[in-house]
């Protein structure tokens, strides 16, 4: 048996959850066309049988935020959970958006000096890239510096090749290929699961061999709690505009584990579901955010959460009772000791050493330590 861990690295939207949710065939990681929509690490098991010719494999992905320069603590937490996952790694996938990286780098019309003039002769243009073409570039070069020094294979995964010709592939390949010497390169789609098989088999021969790091029917590592506050953060993500997705930050305060329903309902139908009660707090950093995120008459927020709650019913196979607050807590992005709380890990850490009466008045650290498939 091979078994190992898989760093997915990449730029904002380069489609890393979106591979990872296909990959698990379970939504583990939030996914949003908005830059910066996963803050921390997400690890995802894949357990892989073995078939002939084939070995047995577990995979542990790894599935980071997008690689950036950070600017605020929020921006300085997230990077930090890049440089984790790739500490700990057997291999790491780079990944791409072909449809971002398959036309040649954009520049900006000829500048011509002012001294040239009719009498002067010919003069050649000095091309230079425009504004977005040169911080895409400088975003491209900072990335392949985070793999430069890496002593573990690292795979080339060109994804989103359903939007560009085949034609645009190659030179696409050829063009990051002289950056780095990829131990293999490999195209596809992540939403129409396209490549993912070739992926697998390819990341198995380089795999080391080992036991399970985990329980052959565990497909994450977080807590549930977690996940609800991450689909909690989606909704505001899909629902909200401009600066309001990133000043938003979700807390579960309360998540009450409903007992088994095993009494049959009359006429020996199917018991109803039990009912999970959940109370959760979006935090803002200013009043304006607040009354985008409430809406009026309450209207944005019930729409929030409405939606959410469906989201939370099919991950925990319960009834839910949602409760949402929003608070203001100004320029939070730029504390430290709040965007450290927000880690699922040390809310864990905190319960492990919490006496029972903290337990009691703080049951936002309660919940399973990991999603299982029954």
């Amino acid at each position: 048996m091979r078994s190992g861990f898989v760093s997915i690295l990449g730029r904002p939207n380069a489609g890393k959850s979106t591979l990872l949710n296909a990959l698990i065939g379970e939504k583990i990681a939030i996914v949003s066309n908005k830059p910066q929509t996963t803050r921390n690490r997400i690890q995802g098991i894949v357990e892989v049988p073995a078939r002939k010719g084939r070995n047995a494999a577990q995979i542990v992905f790894v599935d980071t935020p997008g690689v950036h320069r950070p600017g605020s603590q929020l921006d300085r937490r997230m990077m930090q959970e890049v440089y984790e996952a790739l500490e700990s790694r057997d291999i790491v996938l780079l990944m791409l958006d072909a449809s971002r990286h398959s036309e040649p780098p954009e520049v900006s019309a000829p500048v011509v000096s002012a001294e040239a003039g009719a009498t002067s002769g010919p003069v050649s243009p000095r091309r230079k890239q425009s504004p977005r073409a040169e911080r895409e570039s400088k975003e491209d070069a900072f990335v392949m510096q985070l793999i430069q020094k890496l002593d573990c294979p690292v795979f080339l995964v060109i994804n989103k090749i359903d939007l560009v010709l085949r034609s645009k592939l190659l030179p696409l390949i050829e063009r990051f290929s002289a950056l780095h010497p990829f131990a293999e390169v490999i195209p596809i789609s992540a939403t129409k699961k396209d490549g993912l098989d070739t992926l697998l088999m390819k990341l198995i021969e380089y795999l080391p061999k080992g036991e399970r790091y985990f329980p052959k029917e565990q497909f994450t590592d977080q807590p549930e709690r977690f996940l609800v506050a991450e689909l909690i953060r989606e909704r505001i993500l899909l629902e909200t505009g401009e600066e309001v997705p990133y000043a938003s930050a979700v807390v579960v305060e309360r998540f009450e584990e409903p007992e088994p329903v095993v009494k049959r309902a009359r006429g020996g139908g199917a018991a109803k579901l039990p009912l999970t009660r959940i109370s959760a707090v979006i935090y803002c950093e200013r009043s304006g955010q607040k009354a985008i995120l409430i809406g009026k008459g309450g209207s944005k927020l019930k729409s929030i959460g409405a939606a959410a709650r469906k989201e939370i019913e099919s991950l925990l196979g319960t009834r839910v009772y949602l409760e949402l607050h929003v608070i203001v807590e100004e320029n939070w992005r730029e504390s430290k000791g709040f965007v450290d709380s927000l880690d699922w890990r040390k809310q864990l850490e905190d319960l492990a050493s919490a006496t029972p009466k903290d337990k009691a008045a703080a049951p936002s650290v309660r919940g399973k330590a990991a999603k299982t498939v029954s």
